[in-house]
């Protein structure tokens, strides 16, 4: 069976995956649902696959992908012209990053958090999904600094 296209709620599911953000961004792909059903994923081009969204298989049976929490590093500083200024230094590296109102979630790495915690941010260690923010041209772009 084939996962031809992702589809946004509302919809009634046959099944749940659960995958990471890595595991999210695919084109073609072979999957197993969290009850071990076995499909492929067939888009006509990579994109990550946002928590809650569906995929729609061949027979118009949608299976919810769900995401998977991870460890990531919670950001969070004392006021909002320091929030701005950690949002642009992360945006300026090419970090991918989901942002909140009151805080910012990556992925952990050494580097980062180093320089991170010596522009002001406070720092704190979290398993959560994370679904960043796509770039204005809605590619992913991923690099370790490690």
């Amino acid at each position: 069976m084939r996962a031809i296209k992702i589809i946004s709620p509302p919809f009634k599911a046959i099944d749940t995956i659960t995958l990471d953000e890595q595991g999210r961004m695919r084109r073609r792909f072979q999957f197993n649902t969290d009850s071990g059903m076995s499909f492929t994923l067939d888009l006509p081009t990579s994109r990550l696959i946002r928590h809650g969204q569906g995929l729609e298989l061949e027979d118009g049976r949608v299976i919810e992908v769900r995401a998977k929490p991870e460890p990531l590093y919670e950001l969070t500083t004392a006021d909002r012209q320091s929030f701005a200024a950690l949002a642009w230094q992360l945006g300026n590296r090419h970090l991918q990053a989901q942002i909140f109102e009151d805080r910012i979630l990556i992925r952990r790495d050494h580097v980062i958090k180093e320089m991170v915690i010596g522009l002001g941010a406070k720092v704190t260690e979290v398993e959560a999904p994370f679904d960043p923010q796509t770039g204005a041209y809605d590619h992913h772009h991923s690099h370790s600094h490690s």
